[in-house]
């Protein structure tokens, strides 16, 4: 039988004396289908991605809206719509306000080489005007790529309020009107930190009506700013780059405008003007004249155009206007020296060294920002002398010149303190300048997640949904993201779960049937996958692994069961079989795509129980590891064994916490009487169906389990005809106390003396009598930065194969002194396993005790790691 898929589980009790049934309510049900979410209702944040959007989107991270129109639709005071790289042929209409204390935010997610790209880019599907903000108040645009329509403003500003449009790139189309124009009764808008490029009329055209304008750190490219009727106007901080036409031109009745710390170049094509006159400088109307102050501009003179043409004379000098007005004493007539930089339709022009802009602008003038065009910090050019006011070293135009950048290591830890899933990236810049304060945006891209993540801060906090590895891609920019930018290395760490221990629940009986549509071995070469939904109130998308009971029964040939996730594959070993034998065996298994798959690797068929017995998540008990410690032998002092349907309780208080929820024990049975199953279970319970260990007369097999106790205390309930002996090591408990975490992974071989795996400096030869070998657990080849989490304890797979004599094999921390325990025993010619927790010193240690030769194979399942200290280093760095 080859079973791919199920969707749930039946829990059915088995007929007759089988001692394996399940009980009768299942443990696990399945997923709840997730309630449509309103857009309202989503948070602070919509989201919005061409790559990852549904048509029925809510806008959540989840199902993003698949426009920029469809937030703009529902997005509420409050909220910020994270608008992800694409391109996005669409115009939108803002038509929803925000407060003043609560704007609406429509914010790009740009990052190296990838932006939001609106509007006719590679196309001419759009026509019309790409954004058109009318009749609202309280809401800001912020870092998107424009591309305006033919015969149309790019983006349009009409009868609104508080509207800010903040750091854009609007290319307007072939015979576009304007980049950007602002008109009717508007009030408090502010352009801001934005490149716009005209084609043919004014890159902002400012109309009658409009008050309280700010355009403030801009770079404008072949056309310049035009506002007529505009009271209240500050222009401010601009690089205004035209060719033999006028830079900023203030017209009609605009009194009280302040223009003051602008770069105006009105020779782009680095030449004399056919035509000087209209290459003004700066144009300022006489009705616009009262109230309006200039200063601290920078205006080169090689178009031959007037600096100024104000009240209508053209004034052919900076010396001349100064002498006539008395204004713009700090004005320089000289060549800013500018060069493009070329950022992917994100250009914008830099000043270089000996620049007369640098430390000359004026930082308490009307309308400057805290940041420049990059949103960069304000630096002192050593070179040059500061010349302007406040710090003194502020530049004039829209992009601070800034010095070399040194970036420190991206560091990814765990969070001392939080909780098991959470960590943090840290990274960090330094420029040789002085600056008022260091800056720079950084992009952090958390491995498994859709987004990046954006942020001024130099650190970011993650919770993950599962342990595992925990990889944080981080990119640093000081130009915005317009050029290339720093860090990009991808730096992990590692997190650990906590476990929930369950009353073990029959998951899967392939006789029953339990777990499938109907009775049936698995076939040779058969794979069952088991879909794992909801355990204990916790989705399988939040579960890390699962622990389970794996039983074999009626096998026809030998092989062997290996367990694995979902959507992965591994061939080492979790329960070994021979024909007709019924073994047991604890396995830990990794728990993805909702899933986990048994591949039955033998030629014959092979029934299968599963029991559930726990799972690893955030919440739940941490791990204390002990060396092996026997805690319960039946034979000691003449004992008596545990007889026929009998149970004794073993009392554990004195070896662990009173708060210990769980008890890791290897368990065995010896010289039984009869076949029968052991069944290990919680203090004061009625004994489950569910069996820990399956065993036949005269047999001594071991078995790990893990089992909740009760008042430091667990019953062991001997279910068969006979008596039996049994054994068992504590090899660690669970409690909230306990801070050790487990790290699952795909089953791997770490051990095969067959050949020579993981035994450094050994050949390919059995293990010599009484001979120990000593290994290391493995662990993630991870980048690390301090130091990935050491292993202190390895959960895995023991087998023992081809033993010339009976025999034990115990497993003990490297170095220290071995103990009593026993971890696999073995008779000669038979292949055993057993699964062991066993805590980390220099290593493991594997001792062969038998007086013959054997060889031994490892299979990892994961292992345990200490909790996140202050102190720094976590273990050794892998790479």
């Amino acid at each position: 039988m080859d079973i791919r898929r199920w969707a749930r589980f039946t829990l059915v009790p088995l007929l007759g004396c089988a001692a394996l049934a399940g009980p009768t309510a299942p443990a696990v049900a399945a997923p709840v289908a997730a309630a449509p979410v309103n857009a309202q209702a989503a948070g602070d944040e919509l989201y919005v991605s061409e790559t990852w959007c549904q048509s029925d989107g809510d806008g959540s991270e989840q199902r993003p809206f698949c426009t920029i129109s469809a937030a703009a639709a529902v997005a509420g005071p409050g909220q910020t719509v994270l608008i992800q790289p694409g391109d996005y042929q669409e115009q939108v209409r803002f038509t929803r306000s925000g407060t003043e204390t609560a704007p609406i935010i429509f914010r790009a997610v740009n990052v190296k080489w990838q932006m939001v790209r609106v509007g006719n880019f590679d196309t001419t599907s759009v026509n019309g005007t790409v954004f058109d903000l009318a009749d609202v108040h309280d809401v800001t645009v912020e870092g998107l790529v424009v591309f305006g329509a033919n015969l149309a403003d790019a983006v349009s500003v009409r009868d609104s309020q508080r509207v800010r449009l903040d750091k854009l790139t609007i290319h307007s189309g072939l015979g576009g009107l304007t980049g950007v124009r602002i008109s009717g009764h508007s009030d408090e808008v502010m352009l801001s930190r934005s490149v716009i490029r005209a084609a043919q009329g004014p890159s902002v055209s400012i109309e009658p009506g409009v008050a309280g304008t700010t355009v403030t750190a801009n770079q404008f490219d072949n056309a310049g700013l035009v506002a007529t009727d505009a009271v209240g106007l500050a222009i401010t901080g601009n690089t205004v780059y035209v060719d033999c036409r006028r830079g900023i031109d203030v017209a009609g009745r605009s009194p009280g405008t302040a223009i003051h710390n602008n770069i105006v170049v009105t020779a782009r094509q680095r030449k004399r003007c056919t035509t000087p006159a209209n290459a003004a400088g700066i144009r300022v109307s006489a009705e616009s004249v009262p109230g309006t102050g200039t200063d601290y501009n920078l205006i080169e003179p090689l178009s031959g155009g007037a600096p100024y043409n104000w009240a209508g004379t053209d004034y052919p000098d900076l010396a001349a206007f100064v002498a006539a007005t008395g204004l713009a004493t700090h004005d320089l007539a000289a060549d800013p020296k500018l060069v493009w930089t070329n950022a992917l339709h994100r250009d914008y022009l830099l000043t270089l060294g000996g620049s007369p802009a640098r430390d000359s602008a004026d930082a308490t003038a009307v309308g400057v920002l805290d940041t420049d065009l990059l949103d960069g910090s304000f630096a002192d050019d050593p070179g040059v002398p500061n010349t302007g006011t406040g710090s003194g070293y502020r530049d004039r135009g829209a992009v601070e010149a800034f010095s070399a950048i040194t970036e420190d290591p991206v560091r990814v830890e765990r969070k001392v303190g939080g909780g098991p899933f959470d960590i943090v990236a840290r990274a960090g810049w330094h420029q040789t300048w002085p600056v008022e304060r260091q800056r720079a945006k950084y992009a952090y891209y958390l491995d498994g997640e859709r987004f990046w993540r954006v942020t001024d801060a130099a650190t970011a906090e993650f919770t993950l949904r599962r342990a595992g590895d925990a990889c944080v891609q981080v990119q640093i920019s000081v130009s915005d993201f317009r050029m290339p930018a720093g860090g990009e290395e991808r730096v992990c760490t590692q997190v650990g779960a906590r476990y929930v221990p369950i009353t073990p629940t029959r998951l899967l009986d392939t006789r029953a049937p339990i777990g499938v549509p109907a009775s049936g071995p698995v076939a040779g070469f058969g794979t069952i996958e088991l879909p794992i939904g909801i355990i204990g109130g916790v989705r399988d998308t939040d579960i890390s692994a699962v622990v389970l009971n794996v039983t074999v029964t009626q096998p026809t040939s030998a092989g062997f069961i290996s367990a694995f996730p979902g959507g992965d594959w591994s061939d080492a070993s979790s329960v070994n079989f021979v024909a007709g034998e019924t073994v047991p065996n604890q396995v830990t298994v990794p728990v993805r795509n909702g899933s986990v798959k048994f591949y039955n690797a033998a030629s014959g068929t092979v029934h299968l129980v599963v029991d559930l017995q726990g799972f690893y998540a955030a919440t739940g008990s941490g791990f204390a590891s002990t060396p092996p410690t026997r805690v319960l032998d039946t034979r000691d002092s003449g004992g008596a064994p545990i007889p026929a349907k009998g149970t004794r309780t073993l009392d554990l208080s004195g070896r662990m916490p009173a708060t210990a929820t769980a008890a890791v024990l290897s368990v065995a049975v010896t010289a039984p009487t009869t076949s029968g199953v052991l069944t290990v279970y919680p203090y004061g319970s009625t004994a489950p169906a569910a069996s820990s260990l399956n065993f036949v007369a005269g047999q001594t097999i071991p078995n790990l389990v893990t089992v909740p106790v009760v008042n430091g205390q667990v019953n062991i309930f001997n279910n068969s005809s006979g008596n039996t002996h049994v054994i068992a090591d504590l090899a660690g408990w669970f409690s909230p106390e306990a801070t050790q975490t487990f790290v699952p992974m795909t089953p791997k071989r770490i051990v095969d003396s067959r050949d020579s795996t993981g035994l450094s400096g050994r050949t390919s030869a059995p293990l010599a009598a009484r001979e120990t070998v000593r290994f290391a657990p493995m662990r993630s080849a991870l980048v690390c930065n301090p130091a990935c989490p050491a292993p202190t304890a390895l959960l895995g797979n023991v087998t023992v194969t081809a033993p010339t004599t009976p025999g034990v094999l115990t497993l003990h921390p490297g170095g220290a002194q071995r103990p009593t325990a026993s971890n696999v025993n073995f008779v000669a010619g038979e292949t055993a396993s057993n699964a062991a927790v066993v805590a980390v010193g220099s290593g493991i240690d594997l001792f062969h005790n038998s007086g013959g030769t054997s060889h031994v194979i490892v299979d990892q399942f994961g292992y345990f790691i200490a909790a996140a200290s202050s102190l720094g280093g976590e273990g050794r760095s892998a790479s």
